[in-house]
């Protein structure tokens, strides 16, 4: 079976957050991620990873605005020294939390001149941080309406422009379904460039058992093509998140 990792953000919510790393643990994980933790104090989030012998797997850059602003814009046109200052804040984040994957954000734009925006702004952040594994994720417009990468294809193409060895696709099949219709062709098409993978049912995005997508199929076909990173849960329980993980030991 691949590795799994728990979703901190979206799992074990029924408990404080700081609370979730043991519940992960228990639950039989072996790492977690957190979209956006940095309201909490890293030092304590250290203490519960190396108390739980956990990995910290992703972050998301950059931190989001509480104000009402963007959670990203890495593609949005005159907030480029905006990206620089919040992605430099994120990767000592993750640095100190030994982050392996920094996962930046497009936000919502569109059009050649976001493009250009975002490759340029990938093109910074990867020879800012060389030893950092940094991500992109194309994100569905249902779930994140104008969000600029939608579309595998355009994810693909932007990593080869950028050609930075620290940049690669993550891949999350619940957004590969709703984007193309088409999760195992999306893989095949992407699995050269990804360094990480999300998991979700389809319809309604809950835990990936039964459903619309044959995850044992597809967890075996990882094993089998010797995919070495990890799998985690992005998903929202039905019930209690505990009453779900079935699907980690499957």
């Amino acid at each position: 079976m691949p590795k799994f990792c728990a979703n901190l953000t979206w799992l074990f919510t029924e408990l404080p957050f700081l609370e979730r790393f043991e519940a992960a643990k228990e639950a039989g994980f072996d790492a977690v991620e957190v979209l956006f933790p940095y309201d909490v104090n890293a030092q304590d989030i250290v203490s519960e990873l190396a108390k739980h012998d956990l990995h910290m797997v992703l972050l998301n850059c950059p931190p989001p605005n509480y104000t009402g602003g963007p959670q990203g814009f890495a593609a949005i046109a005159g907030l480029q020294d905006r990206f620089r200052k919040d992605f430099k804040r994120a990767l000592r984040y993750a640095q100190t939390l030994g982050a392996q994957h920094l996962h930046i954000m497009s936000g919502v734009a569109e059009g050649d001149e976001a493009k250009t925006v975002f490759m340029d702004n990938l093109r910074w952040a990867a020879a800012e941080a060389p030893d950092q594994s940094l991500t992109i994720e194309p994100i569905n417009n249902d779930t994140m309406p104008g969000y600029f990468l939608n579309d595998f294809k355009l994810g693909r193409e932007i990593v080869i422009a950028v050609d930075a060895p620290n940049l690669r696709l993550q891949f999350d099949a619940f957004h590969a379904a709703k984007i193309t219709g088409d999760v195992q062709g999306t893989w095949d098409a992407m699995r050269d460039i990804t360094a990480h993978v999300q998991v979700a049912q389809m319809p309604d995005r809950s835990e990936p058992d039964q459903g619309e997508i044959d995850y044992p199929a597809f967890f075996a076909q990882l094993d089998g093509e010797g995919y070495d990173g990890w799998v985690a849960g992005e998903y929202k329980p039905r019930a209690e998140t505990a009453d779900g993980v079935g699907w980690i030991k499957t």
